[in-house]
């Protein structure tokens, strides 16, 4: 019977896994965002060519993302329908693998698989790769968080070999170098629970056997990582850019990560009053009703919202707003669990909510929690396990299965208003696919692909393969699709990720033998990522002259010296 019940929850999980999947294809059928697209895959196809980040190029990102693509780009050629399907398989077994770390968290908690499975609902649209469909480190990243919380549990609940352990501790390892700031709070917090379990044991004198062999899988692997990029990169260029650099352009102030809290008091309020009708009149079911409807109030709110605004950016605030309010409730469901929980198992929430404030050093919690949504669900399965550990067994179903309909519904409307995508045009004009074999499946609203599709037909025809190219601001995949080798040190040229001046650009142009530069006119993205284009443009024109003029493309090719001598005596004195 046991066995049978089993497979009935596989049977619910691997529905919403192909869920989870069908998603992500069906966000790329009707939308692209070229420039994200363009960083991961213009520098992983640099990669797949031999030329090495840090050294070779500025590059102020962790790597594996980046690996993880040029591999793929070497094993099954430059499609960018490939693409796609990695992020959908990563995004299933994202579902696949929240689901089995709700098992562990909410086992000792009446109905816990069925919790589990229902908890699991809202990542169908909430998934790593659901709101923004293509290859991102913050993804990548999440999914391999999720591989290590539930070997974490896993490795504090059952006896496994020193081997087992060694791996366990290896993989720790794997997120720092997927994003730095997520996975480096993430590492840190993790080892910081560990050395913590480690001397309590030794206080209470059991063996630490596995902890000796969970740490030396973290340092050779963490040492393995660190040789390989000393080898190919140098640590200096390593911590330049993914460190200092990334820390100099991208970090927010103090005031800006704790501004988040300054609203979690006007939703306490009700969360705390409810909690405390629900535990004092246990036997009161009219009573504990009125107090499980304040209890709910914060997460059913996005939900009601919907019917109350109907602006995009509105609704998507009041989701994302959950996010503070979780944090301090899963504090709370800590001390609460204290007593009848294992200490391994009451870390497990430290390391997520140091993980998440690691996360929210790159873009805050609005544009940072679009891939954390999993780690979300995993908190609330913790404040829902607290529930039962009061004796309010009763409330636990009836307060999940609300909650989850409400991340469900607000969820899906914050993925179909593409709100987190604000900062790219996606709604005008119609749908339109690209013709080019490379860029197979890749569709989008207006005319960025007919028009870059356009580009590239005109640089296979009139420019030699063997001419150095510069594009700006590098919104397109143009090395990636038309399979010329970059030669410019940076392809892209925002603020974040360009650390050179405008008078750096023009020498590196002059330098590495700059023959075109091709300029996109309207962009995609709704602010223009150059910095001072103005004073550029006017040095590059001053070494380069317009030969033609595409849709959405001016097209410059080198002055001679001639022509350059002539522009001097022409300018006036």
């Amino acid at each position: 019977m046991k066995q049978n019940r089993q497979w009935i929850d596989w049977i619910f999980a691997l529905a919403m896994a192909s869920v989870g999947v069908y998603v992500v294809i069906w966000q790329n059928s009707h939308l692209a965002v070229l420039w994200d697209i363009s960083y991961i895959l213009e520098n992983s196809y640099r990669i797949s060519l031999g030329q090495i980040p840090y050294r070779d190029f500025p590059f102020p990102y962790a790597p594996l993302t980046f690996l993880t693509q040029a591999a793929l780009i070497k094993l099954t050629g430059r499609v960018f329908f490939h693409h796609v399907i990695y992020c959908a398989v990563v995004n299933g077994l994202s579902i696949i693998v929240t689901w089995r770390v709700l098992l562990r968290v909410l086992k000792q908690t009446d109905h816990g698989r069925l919790l589990a499975l229902v908890q699991t609902v809202p990542l169908t649209v909430l998934g790593i790769y659901s709101i923004f469909p293509h290859p991102f480190y913050d993804c990548d990243c999440t999914f391999a968080i999720l591989v290590c919380l539930l070997l974490l549990l896993r490795f504090h609940e059952e006896e496994r070999s020193f081997i087992d352990n060694f791996g366990v501790g290896a993989l720790l390892v794997i997120p720092l170098f997927t994003k730095q700031n997520t996975g480096g709070a993430f590492l840190i917090a993790a080892v910081g629970c560990l050395l913590a379990l480690f001397l309590f044991d030794i206080f209470q004198r059991r063996s630490v056997l596995k902890y000796i062999a969970l740490f030396s899988g973290l340092l050779a692997c963490f040492s393995f990582a660190l040789f390989l990029i000393h080898h190919f990169s140098g640590l200096q260029n390593y911590y330049q850019w993914t460190i200092r650099f990334a820390a100099q352009r991208r970090t927010p102030q103090l005031a800006q990560m704790i501004g988040m809290y300054r609203e979690v008091l006007w939703w306490l309020c009700p969360v705390v009053l409810g909690s405390v009708l629900c535990w004092l009149f246990r036997r009161n079911r009219v009573v504990q009703s009125f107090g499980l409807v304040l209890l709910l109030m914060p997460f059913v709110w996005p939900m009601v919202y919907l019917l109350r605004d109907s602006d995009a950016s509105e609704r998507a605030e009041r989701l994302v707003n959950l996010w503070p309010l979780v944090l301090v409730l899963s504090v709370v469901a800590m001390v609460l669990m204290a007593r009848r929980r294992s200490f391994s198992q009451l870390l497990l929430p430290l390391i997520i909510i140091a993980t998440a404030h690691g996360a929210f050093m790159s873009q805050q919690l609005w544009g940072s929690t679009y891939a954390l949504w999993p780690l979300f669900v995993i908190l609330l399965a913790f404040i829902v396990a607290s529930i039962g550990n009061v004796d309010l067994h009763r409330l636990n179903l009836a307060f999940t299965s609300i909650v989850s309909l409400s991340l469900l519904i607000s969820g899906a409307f914050y993925l179909r208003s593409h709100e987190r995508l604000e900062y790219a045009n996606l709604d005008d004009g119609e749908l339109t696919h690209s013709t080019n074999p490379v860029l197979q499946g890749m569709t989008t609203r207006g005319t960025w692909l007919t028009d870059f599709d356009e580009l590239v037909a005109y640089t296979n025809k009139n420019i030699p393969a063997e001419d150095a190219i510069l594009c700006l601001p590098g919104e397109d995949l143009f090395y990636y699709t038309t399979g010329r080798r970059p030669q410019f040190p940076a392809v892209m040229f925002d603020h974040t990720i360009n650390p050179y001046s405008s008078t750096e650009i023009v020498d590196l142009a002059r330098s590495r033998n700059i023959k075109w530069l091709i300029v996109k006119d309207e962009l995609q993205l709704e602010e223009e990522p150059i910095e001072n284009k103005e004073e550029m443009m006017t040095l590059l024109e001053k070494e380069f002259e317009a030969v033609d003029s595409l849709n959405n493309y001016e097209i410059y090719e080198r002055k001679s010296a001639e022509e350059k001598d002539e522009d001097s005596e022409e300018e006036p004195e």
